[in-house]
């Protein structure tokens, strides 16, 4: 049943990581495009001005876009980061919807290019680029 503070289509994210375990809860969904991480920004989200910390966006880009070159692979390989880059154009604020939509841009045998797009309440305050190394799933 969806929560009416979250929106439609967003469940919530289907890993878990001890990163990420003080921002929770997180939501994502996936797209034809790629995988969309999502959350309603608060208080531990911030830095001292009251803003949305330019690492939390960072981190986020990084995981919905290591999960998007994941879902453009089928899910049968794992990723790690190359490179990340992020060019911040706005900023967020507490209780702002904030949408960091990854999009799986090349993919190969040996690397994957990706890129976001961090929205907070439809409004593009960062755009993100990275590359993945392809790392065979263990087990």
């Amino acid at each position: 049943m969806p929560t009416p503070d979250i929106p439609a289509g967003f469940e919530p994210h289907f890993r878990k990581a001890p990163l990420t375990d003080p921002w929770e809860p997180l939501y994502s969904k996936k797209t034809e495009k790629g995988v969309t991480v999502g959350l309603r920004l608060a208080t531990p989200h911030t830095n001292a001005r009251g803003l949305i910390h330019g690492g939390l966006i960072a981190a986020l880009a990084d995981a919905a876009m290591g999960y998007s070159c994941a879902q453009a692979t089928g899910w049968t390989t794992s990723f790690v980061t190359i490179s990340l880059s992020v060019d911040y154009v706005g900023a967020a604020e507490i209780g702002q919807w904030l949408a960091v939509e990854g999009d799986a841009i090349k993919t190969g045998s040996t690397i994957c290019f990706a890129q976001c797009l961090v929205k907070a309440d439809d409004t593009v305050i960062a755009r993100a680029s990275g590359t993945f190394r392809v790392v065979p799933k263990k087990g």
